[in-house]
């Protein structure tokens, strides 16, 4: 395909993170051959279902440029989600940036809860016990492993 634009017009250091089990944070970086005046605008599509969305809630820099976006309520699909970002200028026409992820490999995983700690002094052991975290995507079988660091005081 023909990409139309100004060479090294296109973002860079795409990527994404979900957090605290429906929030997720995209960011990027302005090409470094863009003009000033590129603005940038992100699209998604979570499946090949569902219509491509613009990013509602951009994140700026100090020159009002969009640099990242926050989305609000994202469930996590079997399919890859597609991320495309295209820009303008008034001077120059932008390249188009584009990747497919698979949402479930971007998710920072919350804390175990509910973390209780029983101690018999007499039996001399310690029973310890939590809560498997919340995650946004549905494979609820999936396999946790768990580190516990003890330090005594």
């Amino acid at each position: 395909p023909v990409f139309a634009g100004m060479n090294g017009s296109a973002i860079e250091n795409f990527s994404c993170v979900i957090y605290n089990i429906f929030l997720m944070n995209c960011t990027w970086q302005a090409g470094r051959g863009a003009p000033a005046d590129t603005q940038y605008f992100l699209y998604w599509q979570n499946s090949i279902n569902e219509e491509e969305m613009e990013c509602e809630l951009y994140i700026k820099d100090e020159n009002c440029r969009n640099m990242g976006c926050i989305f609000q309520n994202v469930s996590i699909g079997i399919e890859k989600a597609y991320f495309f970002v295209n820009g303008s200028s008034k001077d120059s026409l932008i390249q188009f940036y584009d990747e497919y992820i698979d949402l479930y490999k971007i998710e920072k995983l919350m804390p175990p809860s509910n973390i209780t700690v029983n101690c018999d002094e007499i039996k001399n052991d310690c029973i310890i016990q939590w809560q498997r975290p919340q995650i946004s995507h549905s494979n609820k079988d999936i396999c946790f492993k768990y580190e516990i660091n003890i330090k005594y005081k």
